[in-house]
């Protein structure tokens, strides 16, 4: 039983990976086809770290309409998926952490995020 959940979570990595690994092809992109539960759970956390008043509300929206145009929902919701994955304690989620191109997609999806915020945050 102990490797069972090894092959598991390889499997489902593998599948999560080899799909966001398309992420960020700008020719495949559609600009604010991002669903707006999406779009309020991303200013939610943003305005929990920033503040909680209108001017940083506004500029929370701002920051996701600004990645909403730069990359599609779908490789949104698996950079999301992988970041959430690696946040996640034990050996199940190291796979999210340790995988090279994972590092990368997460290290451009934050480059977009700090390029979104230098334009609202100004």
């Amino acid at each position: 039983m102990g490797g069972d959940w090894r092959g598991v979570v390889a499997g489902a990595g593998l599948m999560v990976m080899t799909a966001a690994g398309a992420a960020f092809a700008e020719d495949a992109v559609r600009p604010n086809d991002f669903p707006t539960s999406a779009r309020v759970d991303y200013v939610l956390g943003c305005m929990a770290s920033n503040g909680d008043d209108r001017l940083v509300m506004e500029k929370c929206a701002c920051s996701i309409d600004q990645i909403a145009g730069r990359i599609p929902y779908k490789d949104y919701e698996k950079i999301e998926t992988i970041m959430r994955m690696r946040q996640a304690q034990g050996e199940r989620a190291a796979v999210f952490r340790e995988v090279p191109w994972i590092k990368d997609a997460v290290d451009r999806f934050r480059q977009l995020q700090v390029e979104a915020d230098l334009v609202c945050f100004k």
